[in-house]
């Protein structure tokens, strides 16, 4: 090829020879026909398609003749370490293992069942143990001096009951406050308190004349929370999240509603502490027990398994609740079964003694005192009530002591517990005499009784931020 380079600082008019051989260069190219390519450029181009065309061909025929395994996936659960079972304090025997059925039995397995093999009671009692020992010696509870104060004209809303042993259901309300007056947790020095007790009743405003209606006790409730943030500090310091009140009277669920912050922050220690609870927060508030006044038992005053005939023992107005009328009219007539809506032939009391499994069912409220009543006569409590949070749920594996039944399964019944076998039922029977000092009041309280373990619950839900008095 013929290349000519013409600098830019070359004058081209003093160049006239230069630019007619240019321009007739041109000329000469622009007249001349197109050539047909000949030589080895074509045949080279034909070879290169043919290689073309048959890495095509392979490339749409291989993948439908090869096949790829697919590889196995490797679960990080295979890696983990299993922690150590924890076992409970004075581990209790249990009978010699059952030969193993010939044929596979069809009905599932119970929460209990699976969970046999899992000694004791508790989640993790290492751990629980070690904290309540911490909670013991710094923990420290502030009451308000109203509980004090016999000239106020509401006195006998906040002063503790010299007698409360006859409240029966509401039992429990008032034995928080007596325990808690005469507990090392009280201090009267509220700058070192974790804890702000509002001592008032609302089982006592619900048997005052001048309150008693629902209304007049949720103004009540309000006008105090805004008396004791105008007159002390402590309230304003963390807007009401480190102040508790108790009650155990059903209409104690709406008591904290006409004021903003003592529904919203405050901590409601409640008997009805039901999930499906428009003032119930888990997070926020506190199972209370709800425990009747009962003397002390002791194991060989306690009605051992093989003195038990019954299978099932429930007594309980069935117009509380649909759910009992579903239950009596089910198995109101099952000759294993001692279920009661009236005319018992036997004392209440006797029925727990006799039974295996005692029913706890719902009745206005998710909570009854049934079930701290079967643990206390070593009778496996069966809880029928939907939306329950148990008491002491974070630190006692209720599996492994009692049968958790959803109300629609009511039908089967009968199944489900003739399904437990004998080795997971003495396996429960003896987790109840673990856990059964947790369902008691005394004064002044005992270790891991009702009080402890409630202020135990307390006790997690401590350290709150809060501004200075």
């Amino acid at each position: 090829m013929f290349c000519l380079f013409v600098h830019k600082s070359v004058d081209l008019s003093k160049n006239g020879p230069l630019l007619y051989l240019l321009r007739r260069r041109r000329r000469r190219r622009s007249s001349s026909p197109r050539r047909e390519m000949t030589g080895p450029r074509p045949l080279l181009l034909a070879l290169l398609s043919s290689v073309l065309l048959v890495v095509l061909t392979l490339a749409l025929v291989l993948p439908s003749t090869i096949k790829y395994k697919t590889p196995q996936l490797i679960h990080f659960s295979t890696f983990q370490q299993q922690p150590p079972e924890i076992t409970p304090p004075n581990p209790t025997p249990t009978a010699e293992p059952c030969s193993p059925p010939a044929k596979a039995t069809p009905n599932p397995k119970t929460d209990a069942e699976k969970n046999s093999e899992k000694p004791g009671p508790y989640h993790n009692w290492e751990h629980f143990n070690a904290d309540y020992n911490e909670m013991m010696q710094n923990l420290k509870i502030y009451t308000y001096p109203d509980v004090h104060k016999k000239s106020s004209p509401f006195s006998n809303i906040f002063l503790p009951l010299p007698d409360a042993k006859k409240l029966g259901n509401y039992y429990s309300e008032h034995a928080f406050k007596t325990a808690l007056l005469s507990s090392p947790l009280l201090t009267s020095r509220p700058e070192e308190a974790h804890l702000f007790y509002m001592p008032f009743s609302i089982n006592l405003m619900r048997l005052d004349r001048r309150l008693h209606s629902a209304e007049s006790i949720k103004k009540f409730v309000a006008r105090y929370a805004d008396r004791i943030s105008s007159e002390f500090a402590f309230w304003n310091a963390s807007g009401g999240a480190d102040h508790l009140y108790v009650c155990c009277h059903s209409i104690g669920r709406d008591a904290a509603s006409n004021h903003e912050g003592l529904r919203n922050s405050a901590i409601q220690v409640t008997c009805s502490s039901s999930y499906f609870q428009r003032l119930y927060v888990s997070h926020k508030d506190v199972t209370l027990p709800q425990v009747w006044p009962r003397p002390d038992l002791d194991r060989a005053s306690t009605n051992p398994p093989d003195k038990r005939n019954k299978l099932v023992f429930f007594a309980g107005r069935e117009q509380n609740a649909r759910v009992r009328e579903k239950l009596i009219a089910l198995w109101g007539k099952e000759a294993s079964m001692d279920i009661f809506s009236n005319n018992r032939s036997f004392p209440y009391e006797e029925g727990f003694r006799r039974s295996k499994y005692c029913l706890s069912v719902k009745g206005y409220e998710v909570n009854t005192a049934r079930v701290s009543d079967a643990i206390h006569f070593g009778c496996i409590p069966v809880i029928i009530s939907d939306y329950y949070d148990l008491p002491f749920t974070n630190v006692l594996d209720w599996s492994k002591f009692s049968i958790i039944i959803n109300e629609e399964d009511i039908r089967i019944l009968k199944k489900i517990l003739l399904s437990i076998s004998e080795e997971t039922y003495l396996t429960m029977y003896n987790n109840l005499f673990l856990v059964r000092r947790h369902f008691s009041w005394h004064t002044p309280p005992r270790r891991f009784d009702s009080f402890y373990m409630t202020a135990y619950q307390l006790w997690l839900r401590r350290g709150l931020h809060r501004l200075s008095y």
